[in-house]
């Protein structure tokens, strides 16, 4: 089942229980997915890498949001965005734990033959081909540099 369907059962799911919270979320995944099909052309669906992507620039666009609005003393304005979070990561693959990120990073370093911080991008590119959609780039940064350094 594609996202898009997905997508439509769970927002008559959240009509039918009146979840505001969750059908707001859902309708932004719609609407960037309505978006992203038509700045790419002709595509009629988007790629499961694509889909992946959105969500993760959906998820981290509400957290960001979340931070804001609680570094201003706003919990009011934080709470939804963090229910919106929850809600979208629910079409995420299951994210790994930092553990599972530093070891997969560390097989890649040592595969690679790489050392130094001058090898940062090219351990980059090559985690987060391996990891897409399993952990955030932030936290793939993160790792890299703490195992280079």
């Amino acid at each position: 089942m594609s996202l898009s369907a997905q997508i439509m059962d769970e927002m008559k799911n959240a009509m039918k229980a009146k979840d505001t919270v969750a059908l707001e979320a859902l309708r932004a995944i719609k609407s960037a997915i309505l978006l992203a099909q038509t700045e790419s052309g002709a595509k009629e669906e988007l790629s499961a890498d694509e889909e992946i992507k959105l969500l993760q620039r959906l998820v981290k666009q509400r957290k960001d949001s979340a931070n804001i609005y609680t570094e201003q003393n706003r919990p009011d304005l934080a709470e939804p965005e963090l229910a919106q979070v929850a809600v979208i990561e629910k079409f995420l693959p299951a994210q790994l734990s930092e553990a599972e990120v530093e070891a997969a990073v560390a097989k890649i370093i040592a595969e690679g033959g790489f050392s130094g911080m001058a090898a940062m991008g090219q351990v980059m590119g090559a985690a987060s081909k391996v990891l897409a959609g399993q952990a955030d780039g932030k936290t793939i940064s993160n790792i890299v540099k703490k195992l280079l350094s």
